[in-house]
């Protein structure tokens, strides 16, 4: 049907006959002359129909935005001034000899470069993949799973695909069910991730396994999560954790190059969680924004105020500092107290702050309400430690060290977008040695930091269920401006190393082999030393292309509360289907309401 895509008709091809293809962008009349800006996934092309040609001029009449139309015509320079230079085909134009309309279109909802709202745009999706943005967002997603295929393939990587329908195992969130209709009352559960069948790979031989596939989560989500999300899944055999992270860093540099044209610092540094936590209140930071965290638990731990000296007295307490270089001159009062519910949304009580006009007049050239607590030996102990100067800011967290952590983090991040302290870098780490366990308060009982198959720095069970709290693991993850785009771990390979770990995580001898049977046994017959990683493909597209939601990369996503506003899904089903599944649906009260 076509000769040509609109964005290669160039000036190579003028006084020759093409026939394109697409949809109509724009349609112009102008003094008895028509233009269609006709658009397909290579771009525009201006389509020209002249009144000499009577039937065509009257078919062009009829056109409207979103018409899917042929035309065959002939490629001619375009007149002289009316060359638009930000167009591959703005040299030239098309003089229509046929037309056909392929199929009408109504009036779309939103036009291709109007500003509308996210709900309208996954209600008409296919509507909105039509525009450039998208386009061009999808098509990177293929050039980096293309150039994710080519490094693997060249290492030796082969691809394995895993099953959908799986056993329920708990790895952190909640699966989604699915029933089975030949085993009434039983269930398979979709996916979280393809974790332990790629380790059972590694246990039949297959040393070096890659897979981009599907997982799904039932979770609550966020503009960085969804229901069913892709990932390029990893495992490796033989291979320690550095030569595991040496060679996804090379796979990293080669999607960014071969995706974006950009070059990643080689090597990536790497970072212990503890100074992650320590020095930016996260294990995700972002390190382009150059604001960091200071501990002064030991400076206030005897002062009156006792928001501070609680908490620097306590085990598991913080008193942190958050030096913002200018924020005593660039932010406004009322910023600065709308930090305050900010901090709120993590658990902080409140935000301390001290503002820094004349440091050399020691406590008298400093602004805050909270000074009249502190002895002259904390002010200045707490002046000296920050580096603070004149005209900045000092910001205070005292709480549970977790609140601090997500607090301050949080306003680093928040402070660093409003005062524009944000580099325009590309600022990749790895972050390493994460604890092994985190207690759940509420359940009483140690949980997976990663997941319970990560293998701990410890090799003898004994010792590491002597002392859980302190245990670290062969975890790691890779961060890049502040997201995790990867994470994975050395994995257990001994069953009695496995065992020890899920006695810690109160799992039971008999649930043990009720829920994790197969690889408790899997594990008796020669299992080798093996690691892997996961790379979010969805977040990953989502930084390359600069995009604010991984929405805006997924061709057909779901809402943040997990809905297909297009097909209208979730949605009920028939009794009949009920029935051949052994299923009966009881709603909680309101929602039958």
């Amino acid at each position: 049907m076509r000769s040509h895509y609109c964005g290669q008709v160039n000036e190579s091809l003028i006084g020759q006959e093409v026939s394109v293809a697409g949809w109509v962008h724009r349609r112009r009349d102008h003094g008895g002359v028509i233009f269609v800006d006709l658009r397909d996934r290579e771009g525009l092309l201006q389509v020209v129909f002249d009144p000499d040609r009577k039937e065509v001029f009257q078919n062009a009449e009829r056109l409207r935005s979103e018409f899917c139309v042929h035309i065959t015509g002939k490629v001619r320079a375009r007149p002289s001034g009316t060359a638009n230079a930000n167009l591959a085909s703005g040299q030239i134009e098309v003089l229509a000899h046929e037309l056909e309309i392929l199929n009408r279109s109504e009036t779309p909802p939103f036009h291709h470069d109007e500003a509308t709202n996210e709900e309208l745009r996954l209600k008409y999706r296919y509507i909105d993949l039509r525009r450039d943005v998208m386009q061009q967002r999808l098509r990177l997603r293929h050039k980096v799973t293309r150039a994710m295929r080519a490094f693997l393939d060249e290492n030796g990587f082969i691809d394995v695909e895993t099953p959908m329908l799986t056993k329920a195992t708990p790895e952190g969130a909640r699966d989604y069910l699915v029933p089975s209709r030949t085993h009434p009352g039983h269930f398979f559960a979709l996916p979280q991730s393809p974790q332990l069948f790629k380790q059972l790979l590694m246990m039949s031989g297959f040393d070096r396994y890659y897979q981009i596939v599907k997982c799904f989560r039932d979770e609550d989500l966020r503009a960085d999560r969804q229901p069913e999300f892709t990932q390029l899944d990893i495992e490796t055999s033989f291979m320690n954790e550095a030569e595991i992270t040496g060679l996804m860093e090379k796979l990293a540099r080669y999607l960014f190059k071969a995706a974006i044209n950009v070059d990643l610092p080689d090597p990536f540094p790497r970072m212990t969680y503890e100074e992650a936590m320590r020095r930016y209140g996260s294990d995700k930071p972002d390190l382009r924004i150059p604001l960091e965290l200071v501990d002064i638990a030991d400076l206030v731990k005897d002062c009156e105020f006792k928001v501070f000296a609680g908490p620097a007295s306590s085990a598991d307490g913080r008193v942190a500092a958050l030096r913002v270089p200018e924020g005593g001159t660039k932010l406004s009062r009322k910023q600065i107290d709308d930090y305050t519910p900010f901090v709120g949304r993590y658990g902080a009580k409140g935000l301390a702050y001290v503002k820094v006009n004349e440091k050399a007049k020691g406590r008298d050239g400093l602004q805050s309400p909270i000074l009249k607590f502190l002895s002259d030996a904390a002010v200045s102990g707490i002046l000296e430690r920050t580096g603070a100067q004149d005209g900045e800011l000092i910001f205070f967290g005292a709480d549970k060290a977790k609140v601090v952590n997500d607090a301050l983090g949080a306003l680093r991040l928040k402070v660093g977008q409003d005062l524009g302290l944000v580099a325009n870098a590309w600022r990749p780490l790895w972050v390493v040695n994460f604890p092994m366990f985190e207690w759940d308060a509420d359940a009483k009982r140690w949980g997976a930091m990663h997941h319970p198959f990560t293998a701990p720095r410890e090799p003898d069970p004994s010792t590491l269920k002597a002392d859980p709290a302190n245990a670290v693991s062969q975890g790691y993850d890779m961060v890049l401006n502040g997201s995790e785009i990867g994470g994975g771990s050395v994995r257990i390979h001994r069953a009695e190393m496995q065992s020890a770990v899920f006695d810690l995580l109160g799992i039971g001898p008999e649930e043990q082999i009720r829920k994790f049977g197969f690889l408790l046994e899997a594990l008796k017959f020669g299992t080798p030393p093996h690691g892997g990683i996961a790379f979010g493909l969805d977040r990953l597209v989502m930084l390359m292309a600069g995009a604010d939601s991984i929405r805006d990369v997924i061709a057909f996503p779901k809402t943040q509360t997990a809905a297909d506003l297009m097909t209208d899904a979730p949605t009920t089903v028939s009794e009949q289907q009920l029935k051949e599944l052994h299923v009966r649906v009881k709603l909680p009260v309101k929602a039958a309401d």
